[in-house]
């Protein structure tokens, strides 16, 4: 039996995170139209605006950690240093969006390359495991 499970788990918050800042992009309901919720968004401004290109990243960013984690399972690395590689990715990722929408360009920078690192980290974690 394997001990995935912190990092499973952060598969699913990471699948999930574009969609917290989907809600938060649409969250005026008194002027959104969900008949053109692109063109809605394209014409928003401030934190609206962050959110949505907040949701595009996150998108972005999924790729490569569902690839790097499920690279480290197939190789059997161990468990425990997959596991924090993904919870050190989450949380980059959640401060990440928090920076967004606070519109802290540096911070948000920082957290990006934290989570990039994460990445990285993980691939050689896997190439470091290859029988």
């Amino acid at each position: 039996m394997n001990n995935y499970h912190i990092a499973y788990l952060c598969l699913l918050v990471v699948a999930l995170l574009p969609y917290v800042a989907t809600m938060i992009a649409k969250s005026d309901r008194s002027t959104f139209d969900n008949r053109d919720p692109r063109g809605w968004l394209a014409q928003q401004e401030g934190y609206r605006k962050r959110a949505n290109a907040a949701q595009l990243n996150a998108f972005e960013a999924q790729a490569s950690f569902y690839a790097a984690v499920l690279l480290n399972v197939l190789v059997g690395s161990a468990p425990a240093s997959v596991n924090v590689w993904a919870l050190v990715f989450v949380t980059m990722r959640v401060l990440h969006m928090v920076f967004y929408l606070a519109d802290k360009d540096r911070a948000r920078s920082l957290s990006f390359g934290g989570a990039l690192t994460c990445v990285v980290g993980l691939f050689v974690l896997a190439l470091m495991n290859v029988k």
